[in-house]
């Protein structure tokens, strides 16, 4: 079976209604058979701290997405590799267009932006923030490019007051680093979702 780097498409899951902190469970699939990775947003935390496992057991820290910090409200995270530690790039909030639709920069490690993740439509994206419950009706969907790489990831997100699921295709064939790919993923089922139960 694939690990989640090696798999071209996958699904987290997250369950809402959760009172200490939040919990996303990835899948090969829809199916839910095969658990690829694990990863937990603690509750109650002044910056944001995720970490993606191997499994539930924690066995194998794959990635780490780090608030820069306590007073960074732009939202700049920073993704460490987990084996080795090393910094792989960041991905940070663009304000300006996040009015509109959200929008967020990938940045590489000399502080170049490379790539950037963004909602698919203006029209929609408007309409998702201002009609009540369009949200469940109209999912959201982000596209990440970087420049260089041929291809592109896109996130597809279904919602309702139980159950979040993101949807991930096209990590292999897009030959962008798989591991910017899942922290794009984990960033927007955590942070977009969590805006979106609040709206």
């Amino acid at each position: 079976m694939a690990g989640l780097f090696e798999s071209d498409s996958y699904m987290i899951r997250q369950k809402v209604l959760k009172l200490l902190g939040e919990e996303f469970h990835i899948y090969s699939d829809n199916s839910m058979k095969n658990m690829i990775g694990y990863s937990k947003q603690k509750a109650l935390k002044l910056k944001e701290d995720i970490r993606v496992y191997s499994d539930e057991q924690k066995t194998v820290e794959l990635l780490r997405i780090k608030q820069s910090g306590m007073l960074d409200f732009k939202g700049n995270f920073e993704i460490i590799d987990g084996p080795s530690g090393q910094n792989i790039a960041s991905i940070k909030r663009k304000a300006l267009m996040s009015i509109g639709k959200d929008s967020y920069k990938v940045i590489d490690t000399k502080g170049r932006e490379v790539g950037e993740i963004t909602e698919d439509s203006l029209g929609l994206a408007l309409v998702r923030r201002f009609v009540p419950f369009a949200t469940y009706l109209i999912p959201q969907k982000f596209v990440m490019k970087v420049g260089g790489a041929p291809g592109k990831v896109v996130y597809s997100q279904t919602f309702n007051p139980l159950v979040h699921k993101l949807m991930v295709s096209g990590v292999g064939s897009s030959g962008i680093d798989p591991r910017i790919a899942a922290a794009g993923a984990i960033l927007l089922i955590a942070i977009e979702g969590k805006q979106t139960q609040a709206g």
